[in-house]
């Protein structure tokens, strides 16, 4: 049988690329040659434990990479829709075995990956021809950033703050002006970060290392009142995709009467939240995970505006130097949005 590389989590921060079995797909699925996969924060979240605890409380090496395109090279005799050389994503949600890179039995970072129970439009979809391998593989995250937007009902009138201009952040930055939303503020701590922001389309930017948030906001979206009638910013969504208390609470400190605030980011542990501030405003919480209809929306708005999400990666390194890949995607400020790339 034919092998193939794959990446898993190895010691602690650590990946290790093993040789593995080139799967043969059955009756019912597709095998696809990976071209390209993204390494998401999630990944890291899996190296920084060591893999996935499992139930017999040990700590379990998993599979990585649930962000890959590929092209199918093998499909089983039942499965319509699919023929080798098809250009294609897959839903990582969408694999029986379990959750494709996020502890599931497969992984996408590898140089194939067995798609199960292939049927197009659930988990799997093809891609035009015109869409790079790199940006096709920010379709995953695209998703959960396009499923935030719509969960946070975001009118062409609207004035908006995002807070966070990682990969979700600005994805949501650029699904929002897309919808015609009419202002759209990144607040972030890095300066190069705010400039990426600039160039997607944001209308302004917060340095919010330096800045009073409270005040630039009512600079730049005019003067609200909350429920008791005190003078706050009239924005009217505010996103958190940083992952950190203190957006929370600058957020439902800052929020006039109705203001929404979506939390898309992962927080990692439980956080004191200024509950008092929310009733003051009224305020309307809303949660976002995953993509529950998103995952395939995204392809055709990604492939018409690729230049545009192309911006969104920082660094393109190839397979052979997976290992650096992580070792920077593990390092803080070292780049935003890594996409590996497998050679022919």
């Amino acid at each position: 049988m034919a092998a193939m590389k794959s990446v898993q989590t190895g010691a602690v921060n650590t990946v290790d690329v093993v040789d593995i079995d080139r799967p043969v797909p059955g009756p019912k699925d597709a095998l696809m040659r990976i071209r390209a996969c993204g390494i998401c924060g999630t990944d890291n979240a899996f190296l920084h434990m060591g893999g996935m605890p499992g139930p017999d409380g040990r700590t379990h090496a998993i599979p990585l990479g649930h962000e890959p395109a590929g092209e199918i090279v093998e499909v089983g005799a039942d499965v319509v829709g699919l023929r080798p050389g098809d250009r294609v994503v897959v839903n990582p949600q969408g694999a029986p075995s379990g959750v494709i890179g996020c502890g599931g039995g497969l992984g996408g970072m590898r140089e194939y990956l067995l798609i199960e129970d292939a049927v197009v439009g659930t988990s799997v979809a093809p891609i035009p021809g015109s869409l790079p391998w790199d940006v096709a593989a920010l379709n995953e995250p695209m998703a959960v950033a396009l499923h935030c937007v719509n969960r946070s009902e975001a009118k062409p009138a609207d004035k908006v703050v995002v807070f966070g201009a990682g990969p979700i952040g600005l994805g949501a930055t650029i699904w929002l002006k897309l919808r015609g939303v009419r202002h759209v503020v990144v607040a972030d701590v890095l300066p190069e970060r705010l400039e990426t922001a600039l160039a997607i389309g944001a209308d302004a930017v917060i340095d919010s290392a330096n800045e009073d948030v409270e005040a630039r906001l009512r600079e730049l979206h005019g003067e609200g009142l909350n429920a008791l009638g005190g003078v706050r910013p009239d924005t009217d969504i505010y996103i958190d995709a940083a992952g950190v208390a203190a957006v929370v609470n600058t957020s439902l400190r800052a929020a006039k009467w109705g203001a929404r605030l979506v939390v898309v980011a992962m927080h990692k542990q439980p956080e004191p939240i200024d509950l008092g501030s929310m009733l003051r405003a009224e305020t309307v919480i809303v949660a976002s995970q995953g993509y529950p209809t998103e995952i395939f929306e995204v392809i055709e708005p990604l492939a018409r505006h690729q230049d545009r999400f192309a911006r969104l990666i920082s660094h393109r390194v190839p397979f052979s130097d997976v290992k650096h890949a992580f070792d920077l995607a593990l390092t803080p400020g070292a780049a935003e949005k890594i996409v590996v790339t497998f050679e022919d």
